[in-house]
């Protein structure tokens, strides 16, 4: 009995601690994150939909804070900008070089991956489309190391999204 009660407390310490690892990472995101996006992650929400071709990456002001749209669109106009070149310096600094997925992203050929930015009533979006299964999971992997560093503050579907 006594065995048991030491690895319960064991295997709780150890849940406690990957649980702060993870708040801790989001933490860390979140900072770096001010640094690189001009509106307030607070005040909005990123959703990352996988889709059989790539997947769409949108950003939305949440009720209440109309303000963060026009930021969301500069912010994602420019990335999209940036990400058709291969400039993935802004998800490199918030996430890290090493990101699941980004190394894919960064080295496709100009017609493998489409990067095309759509303004939202609500905020904006950009998809991405892979031209190989290889460029897809990439895309799939890069969206899953974003859902779980942006914790609350991501989603992978959006119930009330609406589309200009």
């Amino acid at each position: 009995m006594n065995n048991l009660r030491v690895a319960v407390m064991a295997l709780l310490v150890l849940l406690f601690s990957a649980v702060n690892a993870v708040d801790d990472r989001q933490a860390e995101v979140r900072e770096r994150g001010a640094e690189v996006m001009p509106f307030a992650l607070a005040d909005t929400m990123h959703v990352f939909e996988k889709m059989p071709n790539g997947g769409v990456q949108r950003v939305l002001a949440r009720p209440g804070h109309a303000d963060q749209i026009a930021p969301i669109r500069a912010h994602l106009q420019n990335i999209a900008q940036q990400f058709e070149t291969r400039d993935f310096s802004g998800p490199a600094h918030i996430h890290g070089d090493s990101m699941p997925g980004l190394a894919e992203l960064r080295s496709a050929a100009k017609g493998d991956l489409s990067v095309v930015f759509r303004e939202l009533s609500d905020g904006a979006e950009i998809t991405y489309t892979g031209s190989s299964e290889d460029l897809r999971a990439a895309i799939h992997r890069w969206f899953d190391a974003q859902l779980s560093d942006h914790g609350h503050d991501a989603s992978d579907h959006h119930q009330h999204h609406h589309s200009h």
